[in-house]
């Protein structure tokens, strides 16, 4: 059997809708608290102490991982910011930079939407660490985001994230799919082989925190359950009937202010119409990479170690954080991957892969080390990594 190929004219409605026209029982996820228009909603208070104990967390990944695989490819998070005071510490921040890079430069623009439509902030992540290493600190620190980052992508994955701010009137999104192949036009994407379109969803995990009450007006993600599970998706968003599909049978969630949302990246999607008069929605968008790939922005990480380790001692030797918060907020901050790097200068001592960002910052804190002492020993790394 030879390799296919997929291309737009030979992609199947009929299929498609057969495949997202099912309803998602309780059997299937078996842990969710609640199942809302096929979404299964995860009432995180309830399950942190399962986050707690490896077998439990273990079950719950899996489940989630079989969601996004092979369900409806998109689940929440309720609750998943308990204390919501950090996310009001980091909207101020983020706020004051939208204000900064609009006096700049007039804002940034938006991948599916109308320009103009909303406020961007690119590379919210390293920027949150660069204002506020300690708001950092508690925003990633959060445990059922890491474990679903995991679920999906394995440990060592690469975090990055965009604030999206959505004003009264903001457009809606086109229905798509996402990055990498859903970032590609149609004909680029048309000379990638099937099997990479298989490929390309198990590379990245889309999430969302929310900022704010986002009620239906407010125009909360549009979703259509179980789009990802067909295979030429790729080829086929952008055909019209397809589109016209999606507008005809996509549903929506309100979520409250520390909701967090994540889908497949194939999941058919966009972002609903602020039809609102006075909500102003903010979301931070998280794009989330396996270290097998290559995320979409380019991230200074080793700055951001060195601002947020001062802050992580400080919360280790104050027990404000227990062990599982520190390694996910350094998760969302250190590289995890060992690779690309210089072999010769860097090889790898114990073990099959040289020491990692994440691994030589949480040694540190254990070993109690200095920021200044950090600081070099991570220096050194970087420079051995150097191809010269």
């Amino acid at each position: 059997m030879r390799v296919a190929y997929f291309q737009q004219q030979e992609c199947s409605l009929s299929e498609f809708s057969q495949l997202v026209e099912v309803t998602l029982t309780q059997v299937t996820v078996p842990l969710a608290d609640q199942i809302e228009k096929n979404v299964p909603i995860y009432d995180v208070a309830g399950h942190r102490t399962k986050l707690e104990d490896p077998d439990q967390r273990r079950a719950l990944m899996s489940e989630w991982a079989d969601v996004l695989l092979s369900g409806p490819g998109v689940l929440v998070l309720r609750g998943a910011y308990a204390d919501t005071e950090v996310l009001d510490q980091a909207t101020a921040i983020y706020d004051q930079i939208i204000a900064e890079e609009k006096d700049a430069s007039g804002g940034g623009a938006d991948h599916f939407a109308a320009s103009g439509a909303n406020d961007r902030i690119w590379n919210s992540l390293e920027k949150l660490c660069v204002a506020s290493p300690e708001v950092f600190l508690r925003y990633f620190s959060n445990t059922a985001v890491a474990a679903v980052c995991e679920a999906w992508l394995g440990p060592n994955y690469q975090m990055t994230a965009q604030v999206n701010l959505v004003h009264p009137g903001g457009a809606a999104q086109l229905a798509h799919r996402d990055y990498h192949l859903g970032f590609q036009s149609a004909d680029i994407s048309a000379s990638y082989p099937a099997h990479v379109h298989d490929l390309s969803p198990v590379l990245t995990l889309q999430g969302g925190i929310a900022h704010c009450d986002i009620p239906v007006e407010g125009g909360p993600t549009k979703l259509l359950p179980f789009s990802q599970k067909y295979r030429a998706g790729y080829a086929a968003w952008r055909r019209d009937d397809f589109r016209a599909y999606f507008e005809d049978h996509y549903i929506q969630l309100p979520l409250e202010k520390g909701d967090a949302l994540f889908f497949s990246p194939a999941l058919f999607h966009a972002a609903g119409a602020n039809s609102s008069a006075d909500i102003h929605r903010m979301v931070n968008l998280l794009q989330i990479s396996s270290a097998f790939g290559r995320a979409m922005e380019t991230v200074d990480r080793r700055k951001m170690c060195k601002l947020l380790y001062p802050a992580a001692k400080a919360a280790v030797a104050a027990s404000t954080l227990d062990p599982s918060e520190i390694r996910s907020a350094v998760a969302a901050c250190a590289e995890g991957y060992s690779f690309p790097t210089n072999l010769d200068r860097d090889p790898p001592v114990g073990g099959l892969a040289p020491v990692t960002q994440q691994a030589l910052f949480l040694g540190a804190l254990e070993a109690g080390h200095t920021p200044d002492v950090f600081s070099a020993d991570l220096d050194a790394l970087v420079e051995r990594q150097l191809a010269s």
